[in-house]
């Protein structure tokens, strides 16, 4: 039976997948890999172990997918399996869920500096704020691509981006980084 996908509901395309449709199951991988290493990398703080927590993350989707009852949160159910996922792998590398930012050696330009202080004030973020900047920002991910993969309305996303969007002006500014010409937003 060979199932177009391109005109397959998400639900039918699970569902395929569910009944070992390869294709199908190769079709939500490339759908939401890279959203799920960009879920991780905000809690990871690492690309490389991002992009681990996504492999293994799709590895137990692939043992576990006959258990998932609703179809329609597929895309919810994979985001917290990865966050679990991102969790052990920290809790195996003995780290903290916050990046740590210690002076460059050398030479830095503003541009360094200011980057780093940005970064730093994401990486400040409760860990579901980060999540969503990080998405949409460092990956390029639009609200409705963010409001799919963490089962968020699209209007919570927007509320939720423009809350840590200024957390991260505030932060700035109580640190030297922004002037009053900034703004908050």
């Amino acid at each position: 039976m060979t199932i177009k996908l391109e005109e397959q509901s998400e639900e039918r395309i699970v569902e395929a997948a569910q009944n070992g449709h390869l294709e199908s199951f190769g079709a939500l991988y490339e759908r939401y890999h890279s959203p799920m290493v960009a879920l991780a990398y905000s809690m990871l703080g690492d690309r490389d172990l991002a992009d681990d927590a996504a492999q293994e993350t799709f590895a137990i989707v692939c043992q576990k997918l006959g258990t998932l009852r609703r179809r329609d949160k597929f895309a919810g159910w994979l985001a917290s399996i990865c966050r679990n996922t991102a969790r052990s792998i920290l809790r195996s590398k003995g780290k903290s869920s916050t990046v740590n930012f210690q002076e460059r050696v050398g030479n830095q330009t503003d541009t360094d500096h200011s980057r780093d202080a940005i970064r730093e004030a994401v990486w400040k973020l409760r860990p579901a704020d980060r999540e969503l900047i990080v998405m949409r920002y460092y990956d390029g991910f639009s609200q409705a691509q963010i409001s799919n993969v963490l089962d968020i309305s699209p209007q919570a996303v927007n509320g939720r981006l423009v809350r840590a969007k200024r957390k991260i002006a505030k932060y700035l500014k109580r640190n030297g980084f922004m002037g009053d010409d900034y703004g908050t937003a």
